[in-house]
């Protein structure tokens, strides 16, 4: 056994077991009480000293070994050994750049549980961090604490729940969290202060991923008799998160590369996700969510019109970036991020192993084999290095470590429900993904122990296999992992120790040593016709969360989980708050934006500051409309204005006329419609 200490000495020690020249050990991580990092060799031993028996056996009786099965088999081997060696190497450089004691940021004003995307300063300076970024870890390391317990990830947890709702009340240029805008900010400095200078904002997916990264640690305290830890310290935070999710899900953006706005996939994606599990965890906990799951269906529905049923792939960009043709790595994250093994092969949720996905996992790979030069000459069935997008410029565009490693965990995540279930269904839509590997492969569902299966199973593996060697062989040769490689030279470049490249890659070998996270509910998600898509937006009322104070008993439960979350709220809850739908129709100039204010709380009380902007999601030319749902008390006496915002509050401009009036009805599960004109 290993015993590594965080961070100090573990540098000193991983070199020397990397070095090793055979390794026949696979190492769990596993962080005790004491903030040490053990590596536990596991059986996987037994299993490659079988097969480097059966090999030594073939070689003596001089049995002929299928090409195919050889080199696969050497290709396992090649894989095997490098995860052994860069699995500490990731965990040490994952930690070294979260605050205040990774040992690249410690001493430099990081605070605890704040990650910094690279401890690179210059070219490029991503010394900040990221909403996304960190949520994207954070989910990682949830689902690591959640398969492994250890004190020294229940703080990182902790400490990064604290950071969370302190940052959720800082100002910065996206807006504040009175309306909730300011949660779309993209990134921060290092100190938790707002990043004032130009930027791509805002980026809507910072909070569904916050939000779903927290409710993985949420259900885990609801599992093991937390409950009211999960209600008062962690879903304050999360509730801000749903909340804009709910509410500006529709409007555009800027992408997940930050560089066009409009509707990305990925958000979309994500924030379905978001929705439905944070309706499973609200439920539990006693919290509206009507909201939540009157929004999901919609922003489901909207999910499918991103998918290109002509040319098999998603478009990962709409309603802006059109100068892109859309196969983007942005799809791949999207279904790997949104797994659920209890939903299946479902395609409506781009599970990894839908016909659409798997379509889409061979368009988008396919588009980089013949642009980048160290993927020249490399067989249609075997991996190449991944970049984000074609057309990507950003340092002369390259393959990504991030999206190499995405690559192979969507076809890990589907090889796991193939076994799973049994059986591998082919589709017309994903046929031309499985002829690649297996030429004589039809429609139809395939059975397990069948040879379509096995042959199909044992490409895959291998398949996916490959893309990680690919990664092996142009990280750096000590296991350090940059943001990309170079096109050309297949040198590391670009940000030094990102700490997303380690998080892809602990998650993808994650998959592939067999680990299946806990389900979201996908499986009940509900997919509307396309017809029937709305866009529905239900605004909330936002709250600065309190500091979370953790009690020091927070262990599992002694036996099985006290309260197991499984089941998506469905129906009208909590119809004392009725929906009502403000309808303006009021032409505006771009950048102007319309509001609602009233007497209610709901409607901000008369207080500009917190008034509620209305969406444009309607508007045209023909019919300036401007509408939003808000959940107000049933029997309230409402009065509101509406009012037109030019370059903020300074800027407010009332509509005429008395105050506008009605009444609230008691409490009902239908939509109330109030249809105004600027006046």
């Amino acid at each position: 056994m290993a015993l590594f200490a965080v961070p100090n000495i573990i540098q000193d020690l991983i070199p020397a077991a990397a070095s090793e020249s055979i390794n026949p050990w696979t190492w769990n991580l596993n962080l005790n009480a004491s903030g040490l990092y053990e590596y536990l060799p596991t059986m996987h031993a037994l299993s490659k000293f079988a097969l480097l028996g059966a090999c030594a056996v073939q070689s003596v009786m001089g049995l002929p070994e299928p090409v195919e099965r050889r080199e696969a088999n050497l290709l396992k081997r090649n894989v095997d050994d490098w995860i052994n060696r860069e699995t500490p190497i990731a965990w040490e450089k994952l930690l070294c750049n979260i605050g205040p004691d990774g040992c690249a940021v410690r001493n430099q004003g990081v605070p605890a549980g704040v990650v910094v995307a690279s401890p690179s300063r210059s070219d490029p300076d991503y010394f900040y961090t990221w909403t996304r970024d960190a949520a994207l870890v954070y989910k990682g390391l949830a689902d690591a604490f959640r398969r492994n317990y250890t004190e020294g990830l229940h703080t990182q947890l902790k400490n990064f729940v604290s950071s969370q709702a302190k940052l959720q009340g800082v100002g910065n240029p996206a807006g504040g969290l009175n309306d909730g805008q300011g949660l779309g900010e993209p990134k921060f400095m290092v100190d938790l202060k707002e990043f004032t200078g130009e930027w791509g904002r805002p980026q809507r997916d910072g909070p569904p991923l916050r939000a779903i990264a927290l409710i993985r640690y949420a259900k885990w305290l609801v599992e093991n008799g937390h409950k009211a830890v999960a209600n008062a310290q962690v879903w304050p935070t999360i509730e801000n998160d749903l909340k804009y999710s709910a509410q500006y899900w529709n409007q555009t953006g800027f992408d997940l590369w930050e560089e066009v706005p409009g509707s990305s996939f990925f958000t979309i994606a994500s924030t379905h996700r978001a929705l439905v599990e944070g309706a499973q965890l609200g439920a539990v906990l006693g919290k509206p969510t009507r909201a939540y799951t009157a929004v999901a269906p919609q922003v489901l529905c909207f999910q499918q019109s991103f998918w290109n049923a002509r040319e098999g792939f998603v478009v990962s960009n709409i309603n802006g970036g059109e100068w892109r043709r859309g196969r983007d790595a942005n799809s791949i994250l999207a279904s790997i991020h949104n797994f659920d093994p209890s939903a299946g092969c479902d395609a409506n949720t781009f599970q990894p192993c839908s016909d659409r996905a798997l379509s889409n996992h061979k368009v988008v790979v396919d588009s980089f084999r013949s642009i980048y030069n160290i993927n020249r000459g490399i067989a249609q069935n075997k991996a190449v290095a991944v970049g984000r997008y074609s057309e990507d410029v950003f340092y002369n565009g390259n393959p990504w470590f991030l999206a190499t490693f995405a690559a192979a965990e969507q076809l890990y995540d589907a090889l796991l429900v193939w076994k799973a279930q049994g059986s591998i269904a082919i589709t017309q839509t994903s046929l031309p993904f499985f002829r690649d590997h297996v030429s004589g492969a039809t429609v139809g569902t395939h059975a397990a122990g069948s040879a379509t299966y096995n042959q199909i199973v044992s490409a895959i593996t291998a398949y996916a296999d490959g893309f990680i060697e690919v990664a092996s062989k142009y990280a750096h040769s000590n296991g350090a992992l940059n943001e990309q490689i170079d096109r050309n030279t297949g040198q590391p470049i670009a940000a030094p120790d990102l700490t997303w490249s380690y998080s892809a890659f602990l998650t993808a070998t994650a998959r592939r040593d067999g680990y299946i996270p806990t389900g979201w509910g996908a499986g009940q998600a509900t997919a509307l016709p396309a017809g029937q898509c709305q866009k529905f937006e239900v605004a909330g009322n936002y709250n600065l969360p309190p500091t979370p104070v953790f009690p020091s008993n927070l262990t599992p439960a002694a036996n099985a989980p006290v309260e197991q979350i499984t089941a998506v709220p469905t129906g009208c809850t909590n119809p004392e708050k009725v929906f009502v739908t403000f309808n303006e129709r009021a032409s505006t100039s771009w950048g102007q934006v319309i509001k609602v204010v009233g007497n209610v709380p709901e409607l901000g009380s008369w207080d500009v500051n917190k008034a509620v902007p209305l969406s444009a999601s309607k508007y045209t030319s023909g019919d300036p409309l401007w509408s939003i749902t808000l959940p107000i008390q049933a029997g309230s006496s409402v009065q509101y204005k509406y009012i037109r915002i030019t370059n903020g509050v300074a800027g407010v401009s009332w509509e005429g006329g008395d105050n506008r009036a009605f009444s609230v009805p008691g409490a009902t599960c239908d939509v109330q419609n109030r249809w105004d004109n600027w006046r």
